[in-house]
């Protein structure tokens, strides 16, 4: 068979990525928007390989009972597929079966890829008193549309760089959508990102294409609970509007069960700390007297990360890599640094690739009581937890997942490892 051809299909499976698994003749066929359960018609897209082939689904033949009107309009199966937009893979699954399917894909790539059996659970964000929309949608304060070189403005299709323009955007908060609706011509190739910070006006922020902006950034503030963080508009911070305080929350009650109290004296860590999220939870965990040093390899952020830490005696930022940063405290840390950091926590919220091994090692040089982990890619995690595990860092209390990114693939987790 050849790239074009039309084969039908029944779904057994989820893979990461947002794709799903299904059999022709013995051979796996990765095919997304389907579900498993469903039985449907698919063009194959690429046949290259022996091993497995891919396809897109074109129409459902027999539909599982999970499978729900698509969220969004335009990345509906219905959609020609080379027009239908990316970025909610998952919008037409009840949002119930979303989580069940993404804990499921947590637990196949620690079974597969980490070789550790482990209990995992995917909860909602927000509370009884924030709580999730009932459909997943309106949760973005912050999207990037893109600009082609005929100024057309829009989301980019599934697997493509080819520019929809799409008339609404339900996953983005309702001032962030009708922003996103009212930049249309006149905008030069590129990007422009939207960003919706804690007072609730939408910036929108040109990034052109070979262009570098020289003009001073602007700094907004974020709220979690009663604290303010500041952060640039155009810098890194959660994008659904209940993360910061879901994954605090989160963060805090794990370590807590895990660890108990934290140990002012000792010497903590918040590594890939972006403007000090994480170190300031740990801060708080510990006392007005914790020593908590957050670590990131942006400037910008480091600088908004000592100010929003500032509170903190013994809280620092310091610019640097992690990798870099773990070994050369493990090689030169006093007697007195190191009994401090063999008492303290170490916390990481690696980028999508992971730690990797080079920072797995280093972190385990230092012997921390705990290492608290939040990730945001199942497999990278699985890759890590599996070399923990050999360095003697376990997750007693399994894996806490929590759906940050509803209808689509994406989804973030927690865990706490011990010595």
């Amino acid at each position: 068979m050849h790239d074009g051809d039309l084969i039908e299909l029944d779904i057994t499976g989820i893979a990461h990525g947002g794709v799903f698994v299904g059999r022709h003749e013995g051979r796996v066929v990765f095919v997304s928007d389907t579900l498993p359960g469903e039985r449907v018609r698919a063009r194959l897209t690429d046949t290259r390989k022996k091993a497995f082939w891919r396809a897109e689904a074109i129409e459902v033949v027999d539909a599982a009972p999970q499978r729900r009107p698509h969220v969004w309009r335009s990345a509906d199966i219905g959609v020609d597929p080379a027009e239908r937009v990316g970025g909610a893979e998952f919008g037409h699954i009840d949002l119930a079966h979303q989580r069940a399917l993404k804990e499921r894909v947590i637990r196949e790539a620690m079974e597969r890829v980490g070789r550790l059996e482990l209990p995992v659970d995917v909860r909602p964000a927000g509370d009884a008193d924030h709580p999730e929309s009932v459909d997943g949608t309106g949760w973005r304060t912050r999207v990037s549309l893109h600009v082609d070189d005929r100024g057309r403005v829009g989301a980019y299709a599934a697997r493509s760089h080819h520019v929809v323009e799409t008339p609404d955007f339900p996953l983005a908060t309702e001032a962030v959508a009708r922003a996103a609706a009212e930049v249309r011509g006149g905008a030069r190739p590129g990007r422009v990102d939207l960003v919706q910070p804690a007072d609730g006006r939408v910036r929108v922020l040109p990034r052109p294409e070979g262009e570098r902006s020289t003009a001073a950034p602007e700094v907004v503030d974020e709220i979690v609970g009663e604290r303010v963080f500041r952060v640039d508009a155009g810098g890194f911070w959660q994008v659904h509007r209940l993360a910061a305080s879901t994954l605090t929350s989160l963060v805090t009650a794990e370590l807590t069960a895990s660890v108990g109290a934290l140990d002012p004296e000792a010497m903590h860590l918040d590594l890939y700390g972006g403007v000090g999220l994480f170190a300031a939870a740990l801060a708080e965990l510990g006392g007005s007297s914790t020593r908590v040093v957050s670590v990131e390899s942006d400037p910008r952020a480091t600088e908004h990360a000592g100010e929003n830490l500032a509170e903190w005696v013994g809280a620092r930022a310091e610019t640097a890599r992690v990798d870099r940063y773990v070994q050369n405290l493990a090689a030169g840390a006093s007697e007195r640094e190191r009994e401090r950091l063999e008492r303290g926590v170490v916390l990481l919220d690696p980028p999508r690739a992971g730690a990797g091994r080079v920072a797995v090692e280093g972190i385990a040089a230092l012997s921390p009581s705990a290492v608290v982990y939040v990730a945001c890619d199942p497999v990278a995690l699985a890759r890590d937890l599996a070399l923990f595990a050999e360095l003697g860092y376990r997750a007693e209390r399994g894996i806490r997942g929590v759906d940050l990114f509803p209808n689509s693939h994406h989804v973030e987790a927690v865990t706490v490892l011990r010595r």
